[in-house]
């Protein structure tokens, strides 16, 4: 079952279908909250949102993906829906993720980071366990210029098609 509702898309402030948006949009927005960019490194992303009012962000992919951190040589797995209510530094009521403990597949419930972008980052579960790690562990090689770079690049060629299809309809022929 799907937490994500067309109502919940219907006010979302910020919505994109495509892995490529995704993947940039994802990464722009975990930078603009002070979190680490590569720390939902989802594949074949099919849709993503954000809704500003309450902090919910959503992400969907069209299988599970898992990925070992190599820093920190843990493996995650990430569900085909990830859900979480992200405000600076912090996520909070995560769904859809689960980190490999020893032996175990615990579900993450919280990250939180201390003094960005160089402290600690901390990751709970819903039973009470946390591990923490350096923030550098999950940042993506990528600066963080250069995500902000495309954004705007994408926002100005957006900008532009509504700019021309508004205008258009507007301009009057000369008798």
């Amino acid at each position: 079952m799907s937490l994500v509702t067309d109502e919940i898309r219907a006010s979302a402030t910020e919505f994109y279908t495509g892995n490529d948006m995704c993947q940039v949009k994802s990464k722009f927005l975990l930078t603009e909250m002070g979190l680490p960019n590569g720390l939902l490194p989802m594949q074949d992303m099919l849709e993503c949102g954000y809704v500003e009012d309450t902090g919910f962000v959503w992400l969907k992919s069209k299988k599970k993906t898992q990925h070992k951190f190599e820093k920190i040589e843990r493996s995650v797995q990430y569900a085909t829906e990830v859900t979480a209510y992200v405000e600076p530094n912090k996520i909070k009521k995560l769904t859809g993720v689960k980190a490999k403990e020893l032996l175990m597949w615990l579900t993450l419930t919280e990250i939180c980071v201390d003094d960005p972008p160089t402290g600690k980052i901390h990751f709970k579960t819903a039973t009470g366990l946390s591990r923490t790690f350096p923030v550098s562990a999950f940042e993506l090689d990528e600066p963080k210029k250069e995500v902000e770079e495309e954004v705007k690049d994408e926002v100005k060629e957006e900008v532009k098609e509504v700019s021309a299809a508004v205008v258009a309809p507007l301009e009057v022929k000369e008798a």
